[in-house]
């Protein structure tokens, strides 16, 4: 007789379990209702004072035997698996997320491409100062094989009384440069209203750290199509990031690349803190190849190369320095700018010629 009773109770228990578990299916098909709303809406996912009211509820609801603290861990771990699933449903549903199964991309720039190969290193002047000065760098540059040349013509400065750059004609300067020595040029932009005129002479255009949140910029470079270098604030989350690139690429444009360029931090030795773990947590969320500007995490020059090597280890699709055939007269961050020697045994030590690798493998004892 207690056989049957036990036999009877544990019936009773399956059913209550598959009754649990299709209410609790239910519940997220709700939220996923809810999510949409949110989205449309613009409101934020995570409620927690519409939490607290629920949990309030369900406490006062409860005729028992269920414990009060049972009650909460229950309904604590309900809560949050629902917003779990909410979160994951959103970035699923991003364009710039890395869907099942998906590979790398590679964005072209001008016939060079960035991602899902090789590593490059994409140099030049932090401010472009005078024709001189920029051609002496693109030669050197691709001389060692370079195909991105990076230069400022507006430089964002935290002091209004710092210089600002020579303006439009830098990208000129630029695109004269790549063309000369066959690079893809790359340059930041600051202004919505200069998109236009970039897109005739720039190549792939760089969203500095401080216009990361600059949503009206982003939505602009999205309708342009131009390729776009992204780089990280240093006060955002990787997912700030992600939802940065998401605001160009739901204009339709997908050809985005995102830059590491260090985070603030307590730290004082360095101008930033490198977020070498970003690499590969940017990886995982996205298929966008990933640059690392390690002169603008370090800002000085005496660790570009340790740097650089840690980051290419981390799956870094790229390197950023920035070079000036003199630094200390540089207009700007003369601190981390190499020269033109220094950039040499830069490109010697972090991108080796694999033919040098295979010539030393051959001629050791």
């Amino acid at each position: 007789m207690s056989e049957d009773r036990l036999e009877e109770l544990r019936r009773r228990l399956t059913e209550v379990n598959g009754r649990l578990l299709d209410d609790l299916n239910e519940r997220l098909r709700l939220v996923g209702e809810v999510r949409e709303l949110k989205l449309r809406r613009g409101i934020r996912m995570f409620d927690p004072a519409r939490e607290e009211r629920m949990m309030a509820d369900l406490l006062e609801a409860n005729p028992g035997p269920m414990s009060e603290g049972s009650l909460r861990e229950v309904f604590k771990t309900i809560f949050a698996v629902s917003l779990s699933h909410m979160e994951r449903s959103t970035r699923q549903g991003l364009r710039v997320h890395r869907k099942t199964g998906e590979a790398d991309r590679r964005i072209e720039v001008r016939g060079h491409g960035i991602g899902a190969g090789a590593p490059v290193l994409v140099a030049g002047p932090c401010a472009i100062e005078d024709e001189d000065q920029l051609q002496r760098v693109a030669e050197r540059l691709a001389s060692l094989g370079c195909t991105f040349l990076r230069g400022g013509a507006y430089k964002p400065r935290t002091s209004p009384h710092a210089f600002q750059g020579i303006g439009s004609e830098g990208w000129s300067m630029l695109r004269r440069a790549g063309d000369r020595f066959g690079m893809a040029v790359v340059s930041e932009i600051v202004d919505p209203r200069h998109a236009v005129e970039m897109a005739d002479l720039v190549d792939l255009i760089q969203v500095g750290a401080r216009n990361m949140f600059n949503y009206e910029l982003l939505k602009e470079l999205g309708q342009l199509g131009k390729p776009v270098l992204l780089k990280r604030s240093f006060m955002a989350t990787l997912e700030e990031l992600v939802l940065a690139a998401e605001y160009i690429a739901s204009e339709g444009n997908d050809n985005i690349i995102l830059c590491e360029r260090g985070i603030r931090t307590f730290e004082r030795s360095t101008r930033s803190t490198l977020d070498i773990s970003a690499i590969p947590l940017l990886k995982q969320l996205t298929a966008l190849p990933v640059v690392v500007d390690v002169a603008h995490a370090a800002g000085r020059r005496d660790i570009l190369v340790p740097l650089s090597k840690a980051a290419i280890a981390a799956g870094a699709d790229g390197i950023m320095v920035e070079v000036s055939p003199f630094p200390p007269s540089a207009t700007s961050d003369a601190e981390h700018q190499l020269d033109l020697e220094e950039v040499s045994r830069l490109h010697r030590a972090v991108f080796p010629n694999p033919a040098d690798a295979t010539e030393a493998t051959e001629t050791t004892p």
